[in-house]
């Protein structure tokens, strides 16, 4: 028995080690999944603006207004991706990745050099907006070439769950620069962090420029795998219990390593194990790839029945009748006459929707609220009397928590859609903002030690559950024909709700609260000179982002009501008949 497990294993390894074998790997769209989580994972520079902010305030003589303009700043450029969408279709993938990596590296290097002092003199406010917004919108362009080509590689189900886990190595990603930064720069210095958020993200996408693609698959992603789902479900099940282990390991080291000093080479060694999580879901993909090499084999697929041919023949023909008065008439008349849920929008017919516009206004009231409580958590934790050692961990750990919100909101929505009742996921997006107004009322409250970690929870982790759930509502109500520029056009809400809830209401709040504190007027100079301090320095802005996101739930109810029907029925049903 002993000899044939060994010969046995000896067989698989041998097949294993082979060039061809390799070469199917790396170019396989597994491989091409592990590259996108990569990249993705490396993709969060603008989560760790809260880490940094601190510096624009006491190096660059910046008030709070002004840093919340930066912050704004740089949710338009992390959001506001429509040229990026609209190059997606024209241009490869590589593409995208490689203006990404430029944009990235020119952006932050500048950040880099104003706050280390290497310039001739401190930039102005404008200045500063446009480096930042400069990099942070690069992420736009390698998150359009990754996610696109992934729904693309893999179209057939479990949209929810592929997103979900692509978003939420992206929620760890500021955790995990936090970390590397700790064991090439030994911590204690924000402007390293800047620097190293310049130059690394920017050569993870370089170095994957080649394998970003759409692959035809040479499998049958519908195929039914282990418990009821999909092969591809399994996988995608098997690489979240990864990505678990990944966020488990990130949280323990955020905790030790507030609670005991670390030295140089503690730090070092956590990174090695960082990064040892990060490389293993190769294993996945060498499973899985060996699993389809041996099924190829042993039963190649075949060419379609003719049974199915003629089906899809028919479904082509049935519709065309009800179809061509759309493509008729003029442009205006088919701009205002949009197809049905499901089907290929075009960018015109989906902008003038009113399933859009209600997306647009919910993810507005949503990620703008929680958006000004992760930019400003530095200034709220200083505000409240917490260490700073504490608030940096609250900044780190809303990464953690981000990511948990992307990986339960796109396999529990996945859940929920493919049940019985097929309930929709837009109610997905009600229950996150409802969710969303506990902890804003927590940060209002300005209650002493233990509610902030607990509104850093609930923050975290809704603002990373509404990204999966747009991006997937957003493909199957308006098709994946457009999806890159219609995703961009979505996300594009975030920086709307940021530059109202931040800018508008918490900075100029705030502003107004230190300078009643200071005599009626803020200090000239930069420094600690202008900080406020207390319960009303952000207590009433919160109150009206807690009430913003209760509107935007109430918005959101009339997308449930609009879209059960269509969620009623098998929405991956066309993908299923085309693989």
């Amino acid at each position: 028995m002993a000899f044939a497990f060994d010969a046995a294993g000896s067989g698989v390894a041998a097949q294993l080690l082979t060039v061809r074998f390799f070469r199917q790997v790396v170019s396989g769209r597994w491989f091409m999944l592990f590259a996108c989580l990569l990249i993705m994972s490396s993709s969060g520079a603008t989560y760790a603006f809260g880490i940094y902010s601190r510096e624009l305030r006491s190096g660059m003589g910046y008030d709070q207004r002004a840093v919340a303009t930066v912050a704004f700043f740089k949710d338009l450029g992390a959001n506001l991706g429509v040229h990026a969408g609209l190059l997606n279709e024209a241009a490869p993938p590589w593409l995208l990745l490689a203006a990404g990596a430029a944009m990235n590296l020119a952006g932050y290097l500048m950040v880099y050099l104003s706050l280390a002092g290497r310039v001739t003199r401190p930039p102005p406010v404008w200045l500063m907006c446009a480096y930042v917004c400069a990099g942070a919108n690069s992420q736009t362009f390698v998150a359009t070439g990754a996610m696109v080509a992934c729904v693309r590689n893999f179209p057939g189900g479990s949209r929810g769950a592929l997103l979900g886990l692509l978003k939420g190595y992206a929620g760890l990603s500021s955790a995990i620069l936090a970390q590397l930064y700790l064991a090439i720069y030994g911590g204690g210095d924000a402007t390293s962090l800047v620097l190293l958020i310049a130059w690394l993200p920017a050569a993870v996408s370089a170095a994957f420029l080649a394998t970003v693609r759409v692959i035809p698959s040479r499998w049958r992603s519908s195929s039914p795998g282990r418990g009821g789902g999909t092969r591809d479900e399994d996988v995608f099940i098997c690489l979240l219990y990864v990505s678990v282990a990944l966020a488990a390991y990130l949280l323990v080291m955020i905790v030790s390593q507030k609670q005991t000093i670390f030295s140089r080479a503690g730090y070092a060694a956590s990174a090695a194990g960082l990064l040892l999580l990060l490389v293993l879901p190769l294993a996945v993909v060498f499973r899985q790839e060996y699993r389809e090499k041996n099924e190829l084999e042993e039963e190649p697929l075949l060419a379609p029945p003719p049974t199915t041919a003629v089906t899809v023949a028919d479904k082509t023909a049935a519709a065309l009748p009800t179809a061509s008065p759309r493509h008729g008439g003029s442009w205006l008349s088919r701009t205002f006459s949009p197809p049905a849920h499901g089907e290929d929008y075009t960018i015109p017919q989906a902008l003038v929707s009113v399933d859009m516009l209600i997306l647009f206004a919910a993810v507005a009231c949503g990620t703008g609220g929680t958006l000004a409580a992760i930019d400003n958590m530095g200034q709220i934790g200083q505000s409240l009397g917490y260490p700073p050692k504490s608030v940096d961990a609250f900044v780190s750990l809303i990464s953690i928590w981000n990511y948990a919100g992307r990986v339960a909101a796109g396999y529990a929505s996945e859940a929920l859609v493919s049940s019985r009742r097929g309930v929709p996921r837009p109610a997905m997006i009600t229950a996150v903002l409802l969710l969303s107004c506990a902890g804003h009322l927590l940060i209002a409250a300005g209650a002493p030690w233990g509610t902030l970690y607990a509104a850093s929870v609930l923050v975290g982790f809704c603002f990373g559950a509404q990204w999966p759930l747009l991006f997937a509502v957003v493909s199957e109500l308006f098709g994946l024909r457009r999806y890159a520029t219609l995703c961009n056009i979505a996300a594009a809400a975030s920086p709307v709700g940021s530059y109202l809830l931040n800018v508008l209401v918490a900075g100029r709040l705030y502003d107004a609260e230190a300078a009643r504190q200071h005599g009626g007027a803020l200090p000239a100079g930069g420094g600690d000179d202008k900080t406020c301090m207390g319960v009303d320095c952000f207590g009433r802005s919160f109150l009206i982002i807690a009430a913003a996101a209760a509107a935007g739930a109430a918005v959101s109810l009339v997308l449930v009501w609009r879209t059960r029907g269509f969620y009623r029925g098998d929405i991956y049903a066309k993908f299923r008949d085309v693989t």
